[in-house]
């Protein structure tokens, strides 16, 4: 069994792994990497794999740091199968198609070809098929399986067993307990593990703390006649705020304002989540049967056309805007972001991770090291023109999808007695450092973080 690191090593984006496994070669996920841009120029290097002799891509998650090169790999002469979970395969296929975009115009920037077309995201997808949880598919000798990591809607941890050894990767692990979506699974025995250490040394705030922020900088706005910015990631951090802000509007914990979903993308994954109400919790169920519509309430617009967002603008304050996308890469945020940063009265309130380089990275550390309180403003570059940012900046880190330190090592925990070696992944490097001491001095299990280009024989 030979395991290669060709991403998600020393970085967040771009997972890509290779499996050697059972006479078959196995990919697990084929992400794009980010940056400061949505697409960073790296992305248009050759795979260091023959793209033709792949037997299969097993992907975690439609994230496209998980998901972004797939077309390329076509492109690049794979004719293999393509497994997810089904609600992956149609949230991949969304996000695929509003990426191509996107990237089309970075390349274009960058003065590169496109990465790929349409044509390719649709060849991917006559490859795709949708598999169910814990239903094993056999590829040679080798045995995959996926399980609920509680991340997404859909997201998979994935166990290869083969060659008499099993090994898990864990994708991206959830940030348990989950609102809307089922909690992420356990499993008791493997050798070897792939884990991801997004926010390997960090703990997340708890669920009801994050809840009481979220009223708390919400009725700030309010009071102020400001505009509340909320940059989110159209998949999974939208529903669950939505969802959220359901209970709040429902039961008139905050003021009534015009709340506006200004993005396409997140509107038309939203519809997906509606399709696989089967993969809710216990509770969004319960709140469904009783006839409550969880993403949708009373001040709720979802503006689809440009011209609906432009109009926005023509709402007085106070008012919440959730826009994409969720780091500042790009999207409609970019628009809203320009006009109300210089605003004092006015919040941006992030829910997700902030990429290093991001554009939501340089705002977040930005109001951290300057005495915003004393109005002493540091500038951000947005469509050309220095921004001055006098409005709030306010985090809520318990709205990550992703496991905190402390949940990293709960999911490890029943497997650890059996590991032989544990491989810190996925994760910035000080990120990865962290989890990887606490699993030695937790567990006694040999943690590694392996380079991009790394090979191990298990």
């Amino acid at each position: 069994m030979r395991l290669h690191f060709y991403g998600g090593a020393k970085t967040v984006t771009g997972s890509n792994f290779l499996l050697e496994a059972g006479g078959k070669r196995i990919l697990i996920d084929c992400g794009l990497r980010q940056g400061i841009g949505f697409c960073d120029e790296i992305n248009c290097d050759p795979f260091p794999y023959d793209a033709k002799k792949i037997d299969a891509l097993f992907v975690t998650h439609a994230h496209i740091d998980h998901t972004g090169r797939i077309p390329k790999l076509v492109q690049s002469g794979f004719k293999g199968k393509i497994y997810s979970t089904p609600p992956t395969r149609d949230m991949a296929e969304l996000l695929l198609l509003d990426s191509e975009h996107i990237i089309s115009k970075e390349m274009e920037r960058l003065g590169l070809p496109p990465l790929y077309g349409a044509e390719e995201v649709f060849r991917a997808l006559d490859l795709w098929e949708g598999i169910p949880y814990h239903e094993p598919v056999i590829l040679g000798d080798a045995s995959i399986t996926l399980y609920n990591s509680g991340h997404v809607l859909g997201s998979s941890f994935i166990l290869i067993e083969a060659e008499g050894k099993k090994i898990v990767f864990s994708g991206d692990l959830g940030n348990f307990p989950a609102p809307i979506i089922q909690p992420t699974e356990f499993i008791k025995d493997a050798d070897y593990v792939l884990i991801e250490s997004t926010y390997g040394g960090r703990v997340h705030e708890s669920l009801p703390k994050r809840k009481e922020k979220l009223q708390k900088v919400i009725e700030a706005s309010i009071k102020a006649h400001g505009a509340l910015l909320i940059p989110a990631f159209a998949m999974e951090r939208t529903q669950e705020l939505l969802y959220e802000l359901n209970e709040l509007v429902e039961k008139k914990l905050v003021p009534r304002v015009p709340i506006y979903l200004d993005s396409p993308l997140a509107i038309k994954l939203t519809a997906v989540y509606k399709k696989y109400e089967s993969y809710f919790n216990t509770e969004a169920k319960r709140l469904i049967e009783s006839g409550d519509k969880i993403f949708n309430f009373p001040g709720l617009k979802s503006t689809l056309t440009t011209e609906e967002s432009k109009a926005i603008n023509n709402v007085p304050n106070p008012k919440i805007i959730i826009a994409g996308s969720g780091m500042l890469q790009g999207g409609r945020i970019m628009h809203h972001a320009a006009r109300y940063l210089k605003d004092p009265k006015s919040a941006i309130l992030f829910i997700g991770y902030q990429a290093a380089g991001s554009l939501g990275r340089r705002l977040y550390e930005g109001s951290k090291n300057n005495d915003m309180s004393a109005r002493s403003p540091f500038s951000v570059k947005i469509f050309g023109e220095e921004i001055p940012v006098e409005a709030k900046i306010e985090a809520i880190g318990g709205y990550s999808a992703h496991a905190d330190q402390p949940r990293l090592l709960a999911w490890l925990a029943p497997m650890a007695k059996n590991l032989k070696k544990i491989f810190v992944c996925i994760g910035e490097e000080d990120q990865g450092e962290a989890l990887a001491q606490k699993i030695k001095e937790k567990f006694g299990v040999r943690a590694e973080i392996p380079n991009i280009g790394d090979v191990m024989e298990l």
